[in-house]
């Protein structure tokens, strides 16, 4: 009786962790995909400012691990809570005073900074959820329904701007709206496990390959994240609703492949995941950058459509990063400080990368930034090759 309590105890609180990736997933779906056309037919900005931009953007990532470690008082949920008020918070403001910009800057700041302070509690909330040895499946199975749900906000969006004609401010507004409720499902849970408190801030010589992921995803994860969708924008002219399909469409595979990867993670183990990442990756960073030159005319662009869907789906590969850690942690409480150590670290070549990237951009051309990316996916690979983890947990092709 007391196993079939807590079983049912856990399945709760699955469903409300499932309910608040759920909400936050239609939130990102609909802010971050319009957020790039935003700012180009607001303020009609250059490659190299739209770098610029990232730095403000992403300080609150760097951040993250201070910000963490100052509300360790406050088990995990509240915190991940709070972090899904600020997210709703930053995208009213953009809302109500997006059209001004330094006011757009102060709010895409609030929410960055809830975005990345939910970034490793949300793992850390999974993982202190997931039954032993399968981690990386409850990880894919929540991450299918979020991508399930980012496909309903890209649908959405994709209706609104071709039908209905939002402007932006009422797009910001709606994600809003759904950032609070996923804010609801986080106060609501009660799970013990899930509610540990966390402590302030760790470093172990241990987690140091860990590290270096984390800054060698930041690196690659910035440059399309900043430059993906200004390549479309700039030199294809293409509007928020290509945005909105193209996600849709990633997003379907993602529902499929996510499940499917993360069995694949708790059966095969990270260091294969992880280096078949960084060969695609590698691909798509090529494709990207010199599509045009390759004499497919008008066609180019939609081997560009192709590898923006590719990288997108990719990002699930992350989950290999988070399990891994929770393989070699010392104590189940290094991860809350150890995957936010991560995150600031992520976001300390984050900072840096896009303003490079425009420089490199505007003097060079854009196949050189990805050149560059492709050089990072190429080393991220090198480091997953080193990746080994204790035998009691190794996989069978460990």
């Amino acid at each position: 009786m007391v196993t079939d309590s807590r079983k049912a105890g856990r399945r709760q609180q699955v469903l409300l962790v499932l309910g608040s990736a759920v909400f936050l997933s239609l939130a990102a779906s609909i802010a971050d995909t319009s957020f790039n056309n935003f700012v180009n037919d607001t303020f009609h900005i250059s490659a190299g400012a739209r770098g610029h931009l990232e730095f403000p953007r992403e300080l609150p990532g760097f951040l993250t691990a201070l910000l963490s470690g100052a509300l360790f008082f406050m088990v995990e949920t509240r915190t991940a809570a709070l972090a899904a008020l600020g997210v709703a918070a930053g995208l009213f403001g953009l809302a109500a005073r997006g059209d001004h910009y330094l006011s757009m800057v102060a709010f895409m700041v609030l929410w960055s900074a809830g975005t990345h302070l939910m970034m490793p509690l949300q793992g850390s909330i999974i993982l202190g959820l997931a039954e032993e040895g399968k981690q990386a499946t409850l990880l894919g199975r929540l991450g299918s329904a979020g991508t399930a749900a980012t496909i309903i906000g890209c649908g959405f969006l994709w209706f609104s701007i071709q039908r209905l004609h939002l402007d932006y401010s009422v797009l910001f507004a709606i994600s809003g709206v759904a950032a609070v409720g996923a804010a609801l499902f986080l106060l609501a849970m009660r799970s013990p496990t899930a509610s540990a408190r966390r402590k302030p801030f760790l470093v172990r010589r241990r987690y140091t390959l860990f590290y270096i992921l984390s800054i060698l995803f930041g690196a690659r994860k910035q440059i399309f994240i900043t430059f993906g969708p200004w390549v479309l924008i700039k030199v294809f002219h293409q509007p928020a609703s290509t945005f909105a399909q193209l996600l849709i469409l990633s997003s379907i595979l993602g529902v499929f492949l996510k499940p499917v990867l993360g069995q694949w993670i708790d059966r095969y183990g990270e260091r294969p995941i992880l280096i078949a990442d960084a060969v695609l990756l590698t691909g798509v960073c090529l494709g990207y950058g010199f599509a045009e030159q390759l004499g497919l005319g008008r066609h180019a662009i939609t081997l560009i459509y192709v590898c923006y869907m590719l990288d997108q789906v990719l990002f699930a590969t992350g989950m290999a990063r988070t399990t891994y850690l929770d393989k070699i942690a010392v104590e189940k409480s290094d991860l809350a400080p150890t995957l936010s150590l991560g995150v600031s670290l992520d976001h300390l070549v984050s900072m840096t990368v896009p303003t490079l990237g425009g420089l490199l951009w505007d003097r060079s051309g854009y196949a050189y930034v990805f050149l560059a990316a492709a050089v990072l996916a190429v080393l991220n690979g090198v480091a997953a090759s080193c990746i080994r983890t204790p035998k009691g947990v190794s996989a069978p092709g460990q």
